[in-house]
């Protein structure tokens, strides 16, 4: 966590994990349009949110990070190689290989730096909302338990269980994050789902519901400002307006670039359009 980190030196690290994502999909194919989409939000998260010293991972005063959203496993090893947890090009070099700790979903028996292994859609969720309620258990009114799901997700069942629960058990210490792309890899939300108005479902679930742009890292930044005391009752939900593919033209709102490998040519293009702003 780092407090003095201004929204300039945000954006500038947003973009740094945006080209990493781009380096890492020249490479191997990955889930590319829901990293981007993320990006913003988990780089506010990892670099200026969270209280998580990677010296010491078991420390019980540390808040507690969930990816229920699998697939957003290297935008989370990026921003964890940002905050000191390994080295950038150990991600590149170790990925989806048969010893690496990074893949296309995060495990905890290959890497300390992952609180609980996710892939299965719905699985996150209900884990982080344990997490909370054994923090609270223990007497532990500080720390809280982020998880980032997607909106695709968000018509499993157990995510419905899970959002009930965490409201009756006052888990105020628990804060969902969803990556609101509408797109999931099959077609839009709408097309596969339907899922409606999320925010107003969880508003009727009891929860404090904050709906905004997901790509905006001074908004981000604003609202994680504005969450109550991690000691309150009511559980926090972020519905994050995002766009799939944010920041490279022509993977963004394209079902195409769910996942894949770029072309060492389409890999140049998008380095050209994420090329760092020299502007003071």
């Amino acid at each position: 966590m780092r407090k003095d980190i201004s929204v300039r030196e945000l954006e500038d690290a947003a973009l740094e994990i945006r080209r990493n994502l781009v380096k890492l999909c020249n490479h191997e194919a990955i889930h590319i349009g829901g990293d981007l989409s993320i990006t913003d939000v988990m780089t506010v998260l990892w670099q200026y949110q969270m209280n998580y010293n990677p010296k010491d991972v078991d420390d019980e005063t540390r808040d507690r990070f969930v990816l229920s959203k699998g697939h957003a496993s290297a935008v989370t090893s990026f921003n964890q190689a940002a905050i000191g947890c390994f080295e950038t090009n150990e991600v590149i070099r170790e990925y989806a290989t048969d010893e690496g700790r990074f893949s296309m979903h995060s495990c905890n028996l290959v890497n300390p730096f992952v609180e609980v292994s996710t892939g299965s859609l719905g699985l996150g969720f209900p884990v982080a909302c344990g997490m909370a309620a054994g923090l609270r258990l223990k007497g532990n009114r500080t720390s809280r338990v982020y998880v980032v799901m997607g909106d695709g997700e968000q018509s499993e069942g157990s995510v419905w269980e899970a959002a009930m629960n965490a409201a009756h058990c006052r888990l105020g210490n628990l804060v969902a994050i969803v990556d609101n792309n509408e797109l999931e890899a099959d077609g839009t939300i709408d097309e596969i789902t339907g899922l409606g108005d999320i925010a107003a479902k969880y508003r009727v679930f009891g929860w404090n519901v904050r709906e905004f742009d997901g790509n905006n890292i001074a908004e981000i930044k604003r609202q994680f400002d504005a969450l109550p005391p991690a000691d309150s009752d009511q559980p926090t939900i972020f519905i994050c307006h995002t766009v799939k593919g944010k920041g490279v033209s022509f993977m963004e709102n394209q079902l195409r670039w769910h996942a894949g490998k770029l072309s060492d040519a389409l890999y140049e293009q998008a380095m050209r359009e994420l090329a760092p702003n020299e502007e003071a």
